[in-house]
């Protein structure tokens, strides 16, 4: 039922009110386990993918958003579900592992899985080094990556407000990167670092963002910086 509201009444809504400019959503695979490796730039990145994506997408959420006996912690549990997000209990000390084990069960059953191999939202607007938990997934399950770009979520929600602003709004799906070449090579860091360094370039073509070969901090060292 929820699944249901979204895609036919809010979806719908949503692209009403900011009325996206989506660019290539055809070079996604209609079938087939598929990784959509996108650049982070605002909180509502992962809502927007969603919602002019055709097919169901996945995504990793904090598993304390799907805990809790109150009827709006119940609402919200069911809510984000519908959305496709997977909880995972960032917590733990192999958070990591658990991310990366969600998303191969969601692409072993011929689903499609969203990441920011960035691995947090950029608040300097240039594009950083890719964390290679992507390639690690593409190269264990034979996923197809599909680049994406956003450009102008970060007018829509910028930090520190809570109501959604309107705003421009693109979205564009790159043509799918194959790996199939590296079968059999996911054990090795430089094929893995040379995977997500494609991917990477690929992103940063379609969102003309400066690129930086290094990561991006954590909000936490941002903050003690």
């Amino acid at each position: 039922m929820m699944h249901l509201l979204i895609r036919w009444l809010l979806a719908p809504i949503t692209r009403l009110l900011y009325r996206p400019v989506v660019e290539g959503a055809q070079r996604i695979p209609r079938s087939g386990p598929v990784i959509l490796a996108a650049n982070h730039r605002g909180a509502v990145d992962t809502a927007v993918i969603s919602l002019v994506t055709s097919r169901p997408v996945s995504f990793l959420g904090k598993a304390e958003y799907f805990t809790g006996r109150g009827l709006k912690r119940r609402l919200g549990a069911r809510f984000l579900s519908a959305l496709g997000y997977v909880p995972v209990d960032r917590a733990n000390a192999k958070a990591g592992l658990a991310a990366l084990d969600a998303g191969r069960t969601v692409l072993r059953s011929g689903g499609v899985f969203a990441i920011y191999p960035e691995g947090t939202r950029s608040v300097d607007g240039r594009l950083h080094r890719g964390h290679t938990g992507v390639a690690s997934l593409a190269l264990s399950t034979g996923a197809l990556v599909v680049p994406v770009a956003l450009l102008g979520t970060e007018k829509v929600q910028p930090i520190g407000t809570k109501i959604p602003r309107i705003a421009p709004l693109t979205v564009r799906f790159g043509e799918p990167l194959d790996f199939s070449r590296y079968e059999g090579l996911e054990s090795s860091a430089a094929i893995r670092r040379a995977v997500t360094d494609e991917i990477m370039d690929a992103i940063a073509g379609l969102s003309g963002q400066e690129y930086v070969d290094r990561y991006h901090p954590r909000p936490g060292d941002i903050a003690a910086a």
